[in-house]
């Protein structure tokens, strides 16, 4: 697994490639606390080339969620979610907490 991020103006972008489960969890997770370290709380992941995504790595997303949001703080929101995780995120009930956009400018510019 691969996880990059950007800084830009008001939004900080994560790219994660690869295969999330509970070996590769932290490394997404210390990446994410790293953004919400620096006090920056809107986040967008894009999940173009994410291949796999297990329960750590659902629990690493539910976390940080609930960490932007607190106090009004801010949001995480998906992009270019494939097919595949976007089933994982359904049957978890998990795709009514998160927004999802087709495309990581969408998901950037709606911030």
């Amino acid at each position: 697994m691969e996880v990059t991020s950007r800084q830009l103006k008001r939004v900080d972008l994560v790219k994660v490639n690869g295969r999330v489960d509970s070996a590769t969890a932290p490394q997404l997770e210390a990446a994410l606390q790293g953004i919400t370290a620096q006090e920056r709380f809107h986040i967008v992941i894009d999940m173009q080339d994410l291949e796999y995504l297990s329960s750590a790595g659902l629990r690493v997303l539910v976390s940080t969620l609930k960490l932007v949001r607190r106090w009004n703080r801010g949001d995480l929101r998906l992009a270019n979610v494939p097919p595949r995780i976007s089933e994982v995120l359904d049957l978890a009930g998990l795709n009514v907490l998160f927004q999802s956009f087709d495309n990581t400018t969408d998901a950037v510019g709606s911030f």
